[in-house]
């Protein structure tokens, strides 16, 4: 969720990677490729089929939490693509210091889609740069087998480029799960929303 973390920490792993001569192809050590079968997401509690290979990012522990993990086709500068698997209640979407002056909202387990795609929003302002938000659109959408919603937005960051992005998402138990799709508005979002899509429909619970 947090591009600029995202960025440097990709940055470093790649420059290791080329000093090193260690990692063939792709993005090297940062990343691991996915096959298109089934896969294990976040906390191991939801599963996705991607319809072709995407590279799962490493974790690093300054700034991810369990429930969520990151894919991206092309780097996280143009893609990205966000699994929030059984977030519980009172816990955040990212790792927070107290002694920040402003905090990304904690998740509750009666929120509604409206408050959930606030707290999205807040998230990308907080932590991820973004200068300017807009949601497009609020819809209900089952998810999961579930009663969920589908939030379309898009966001200009500070690097000057503008995003587009949809999530798809459910409470299930008392806790979030979600696919989030976020892209470079001009070409990569719309290459990458049919294979969004189709990992959308194929996510079940574990």
């Amino acid at each position: 969720m947090n591009r600029a973390i995202k960025l440097a920490a990709a940055s470093l792993a790649l420059s290791l990677t080329a000093c090193s001569g260690v990692g063939g192809g792709g993005f090297g050590s940062y990343y691991s490729l996915v096959r298109p079968h089934s896969v294990s997401v976040g906390d191991g509690s939801m599963a996705v089929t991607p319809p072709r290979p995407w590279n799962r990012q490493q974790r690093f522990f300054f700034d991810d939490v369990s429930w969520v993990e990151d894919w991206t086709l092309n780097g996280p500068f143009l893609d990205d693509l966000t699994f929030i698997s059984g977030l519980p209640n009172a816990k955040r979407l990212i790792r927070t210091d107290s002694r920040d002056a402003q905090q990304v909202p904690k998740f509750h387990s009666d929120m509604s889609a409206p408050e959930i795609a606030a707290m999205l929003e807040s998230a990308y302002r907080v932590r991820g740069g973004a200068v300017d938000f807009r949601t497009l659109s609020l819809q209900p959408r089952q998810f999961m087998g579930y009663p969920g919603f589908q939030l379309d937005y898009e966001h200009l960051d500070s690097d000057e480029l503008w995003r587009k992005g949809r999530a798809v998402g459910a409470v299930i138990n008392g806790r979030l799960y979600l696919i989030m799709l976020d892209a470079a508005r001009s070409h990569y979002f719309p290459d990458e929303l049919r294979d969004f899509e189709a990992m959308v429909a194929s996510a079940r619970l574990k």
